[in-house]
């Protein structure tokens, strides 16, 4: 059996991946414009990358420390971006979902590895039109952050919620707050992750895939939550794409609070938590459809907690550890996702304030730009 070595990261550094939406000036539908922009400017491919479909562009960070090296870096390259989309006239948004893009509409971008996927899982590849948050932090070992992993699977309600931002799909409100997270899990190696016993089981379980020819490379399991083994880190897919740089660096801050915290735990020999799966999966779907008013399951015996109550709690746990990373006042912006309401809430207040999903995508338009939760065209 292959051995699948897990590159160490000493320190708990962080990288983040956005997935952001290119947009038509006019119509404020999605524009074909990724090729586009790394032909015209390929200076950038270092750090602005192709995804699935071209109207989708990925913009990366470096390794960062701590969550202020993070704001740094995106800020400068969320800025180059705007340079170039303004020469190029055409807008940016993120969302988990464009309010009203059609995905059969969409073009698929010219890579081979894309168009097999294509070829592979059909009309569940095809249909990925959605946009998510990668958040990436660095763990010292294979069986440390299987451990973790695992534990954390307890707060993916909790990210979701939080990032919750896809309520429309194809001009239609789906009725939830995170269709995106539905959308993805059609594809047979996504959603929620195995609960693994050690490395070696995750060592098995891959080469079991490649050899049965279901993956081509660990790249192809989208779990929620990953082991990255080459670069050294546990990765949380499951948020929605956040419109607003703030909520980004929130989210990291506590994505990287949470794992800090759990790291510790696991060197003290304690247990750490973790729910059942059946439970994470009914908590999973909880915050998909509700967001921060739902209710999740937190014991075996189905005692239930509101999730904002939950979320609140979790925040004052892990300030003493936030202080320590200097990512306090940036972990302290969970709470004004909580007032003020997530993506998802902020869209539907301005669909039903004006009847148009035009001014939804110009709604996250202006956020983007001016990095301001609610803000107005």
């Amino acid at each position: 059996m292959p051995i699948i070595h897990f590159n160490s990261s000493p320190r708990p550094s962080i990288g983040i991946e956005v997935e952001l939406q290119l947009i038509d000036p006019v119509t404020r539908n999605l524009v074909s414009a990724t090729d586009e922009i790394l032909t015209k400017y390929p200076e950038t491919e270092a750090f602005f990358k192709r995804e699935l479909i071209q109207s989708t562009l990925e913009v990366i960070t470096g390794i960062c420390q701590n969550v202020e090296e993070a704001e740094i870096d995106l800020t400068n390259k969320f800025q180059l971006l705007f340079e170039i989309t303004d020469k190029l006239n055409y807008k940016t948004a993120v969302a988990g979902t464009h309010p009203f893009a059609k995905w059969s509409e969409q073009t698929v971008s010219d890579d081979p590895r894309y168009h097999g996927l294509v070829q592979r899982m059909q009309w569940a590849a095809r249909r990925l039109m959605i946009f998510g948050l990668h958040i990436h932090i660095g763990v010292s070992s294979g069986e440390r952050a299987i451990a973790i992993s695992n534990s954390l699977t307890t707060f993916l309600p909790h990210f979701l919620a939080l990032s919750a931002s896809s309520p429309f799909w194809d001009s239609e409100d789906t009725g939830l707050a995170s269709v995106r997270s539905k959308v993805f899990e059609s594809l047979p190696t996504a959603g929620l992750p195995y609960r693994l016993i050690n490395w070696g089981e995750f060592q098995r379980f891959m080469n079991t895939l490649e050899t049965a020819k279901a993956i081509r490379s660990i790249r192809e399991v989208w779990w929620d939550i990953r082991p990255h083994p080459a670069f050294g880190t546990l990765e949380i897919r499951i948020c929605d794409g956040l419109p607003t740089l703030r909520e980004v660096l929130s989210l990291a801050a506590l994505v990287q609070s949470i794992v800090v915290w759990l790291d510790r735990q696991y060197d003290r020999g304690a247990n750490l938590p973790v729910l059942r799966h059946w439970i994470i999966s009914e908590n999973k779907w909880r915050a998909a459809r509700y967001s921060i008013d739902s209710e999740i399951i937190i014991r075996d015996d189905g005692r239930l907690q509101n999730l904002r109550d939950s979320i609140t709690e979790l925040v004052e746990e892990l300030l003493p550890i936030s202080q320590e990373l200097d990512s306090e006042k940036y972990l302290l912006g969970i709470l004004d996702i909580l007032k003020i309401g997530p993506s998802f809430q902020r869209q539907r207040k301005v669909y039903e304030e004006t009847g148009s999903l035009v001014k939804v995508v110009d709604s996250l338009i202006n956020e983007m730009r001016l990095n301001q939760l609610g803000a107005q065209p």
